[in-house]
C-alpha cells in the first residue's frame, strides 16, 4: 500500500496507517476511544444545552465555558470519525487535499483550545479583582470579540501549516504513521528537508501557547494577591473555589499537548512510536472528555442546574402518570 499513483513525486492520496505496531489491536484499541469520545459529545452537548436554557448560568464565565465546549466538539469531530473508521474498518485512504484541511482544523483548534483557557484566565482575574465591575467589563460584545479574536489568531498562525507541507515533494512513500493528518507527521515522510516546518512549528508553539501560558500564570498570580488579601477565610476559600475546575481544565489540556509536541521533536528515538501515537490521539480526547465533567464537579452553580433540571424530569414525569 506504499505505492500509489502520483505526478511529479507528489502522491495523490496518503495512507494513515494507525498505531503503528498495534495493527491486530486496533479494535480492542478502537473501545476506549470511542467510549471517550461519545462521553465527550454527550458531557459537552448537554454542558452547551444547559448554559443556554438555564438562565442563572448566562453569564461571562459560562460564555467562556460555552466556547470551550464547542471548540472541543469541533476538534473531536474533526479526529475520531476518520480514527474510527481507520480501526474498524480499515478505511486508510485520505486524499491530499482532506489531509490539509485536517491539519489545518485540528491545529486550529487546538491553538484555540490554549487561547479560550487564556481569557477564562481573563475572566477569572475580573470576576475576583474587579467584581464590581465584571457585568460591565465582560459585556456580550465584548465576549463575543475576543472569542472570536482567539479564534482568528489561531486560524491565522495555522494557515502556513498546510502551504509549508503542500510544497514538499512526496515520493519515497504515501504512508503516514499516524491516526490523523498532523503537521509533522505529514512533513516527515517527504523527500526533503523539512528544517522549515520544524522551525516554524516549533515557534508557533512557543509563541502562542507559551502567551497564554505566561498570561495565566500573571493573571494567577495577581488573583493570588487579591485572594490572599481578603479578611475573610469564607471568601478566601470562595474566590479559590472559582478557579479550581479552570486550573484543572489548564492542567489536563497542556500536560499531554507539551508532552506530544516536544516528544515528536525532539524524542523520537527515546519513546516507542506507539506510545506517541496513542498520547497524540489522547491529548485530543482527555481535555475534551473532561472540561465539562470537571467543571459539573467543581462548580456549584452548574451542579445546582443539573440537579433542578433532573427534578423538573421527574417531576414531569410523575405528572404524566398521574394524569
Amino acid at each position: 500500500m506504499g505505492v500509489s499513483n502520483h505526478t511529479v513525486g507528489t502522491f495523490t492520496f496518503f495512507i494513515l496507517n494507525g498505531i503503528p505496531g498495534l495493527e491486530d489491536a486496533h479494535i480492542w484499541i478502537s473501545v476506549p476511544f470511542f467510549s471517550m469520545y461519545l462521553i465527550a459529545t454527550v458531557g459537552n452537548c448537554g454542558l452547551l444545552y444547559l448554559i443556554w436554557t438555564e438562565e442563572t448560568l448566562h453569564r461571562p464565565m459560562y460564555y467562556f465555558l460555552s466556547m470551550l465546549s464547542v471548540n472541543d466538539l469541533l476538534m473531536i469531530n474533526t479526529v475520531v470519525p476518520k480514527t474510527i473508521t481507520i480501526f474498524w474498518f480499515r478505511l486508510k485512504e485520505v486524499d491530499f487535499g482532506s489531509c490539509l484541511a485536517q491539519m489545518f482544523f485540528i491545529h486550529t483548534f487546538t491553538a484555540t483550545e490554549s487561547g479560550v483557557l487564556m481569557l477564562m484566565a481573563l475572566d477569572r482575574y475580573v470576576a475576583i479583582c474587579h467584581p464590581l465591575r465584571y457585568t460591565t467589563i465582560l459585556t456580550n460584545s465584548v465576549i463575543a470579540l475576543i472569542g472570536t479574536a482567539a479564534f482568528l489568531r489561531g486560524a491565522v498562525v495555522i494557515l502556513p501549516f498546510p502551504f509549508l507541507v503542500r510544497t514538499l515533494p512526496y515520493c519515497r512513500t504515501n504512508i503516514i504513521a499516524h491516526t490523523y493528518c498532523d503537521h509533522m507527521a505529514v512533513a516527515k515522510i517527504a523527500c526533503a528537508s523539512v528544517w522549515i516546518d520544524a522551525v516554524y512549528g516549533l515557534v508557533v508553539a512557543s509563541v502562542v501557547s507559551g502567551l497564554d501560558i505566561l498570561f495565566i500564570v500573571v493573571s494567577y498570580a495577581v488573583i493570588l494577591r487579591a485572594v490572599v488579601g481578603l479578611s475573610s477565610k469564607d471568601a478566601r476559600s470562595k474566590a479559590f473555589g472559582t478557579c479550581t475546575a479552570h486550573l484543572c481544565a489548564i492542567v489536563i489540556t497542556y500536560t499531554p499537548a507539551f508532552f506530544t509536541f516536544f516528544t515528536h521533536r525532539f524524542g523520537g528515538h527515546t519513546i516507542p512510536h506507539h506510545i506517541h501515537i496513542i498520547i497524540a490521539n489522547l491529548y485530543l480526547l482527555t481535555p475534551s472528555m473532561l472540561n465539562p465533567i470537571v467543571y459539573g464537579v467543581k462548580t456549584k452553580q452548574i451542579r445546582e442546574s443539573v440537579l433542578r433540571l433532573f427534578h423538573l424530569g421527574k417531576m414531569g414525569s410523575v405528572n404524566r402518570s398521574s394524569g
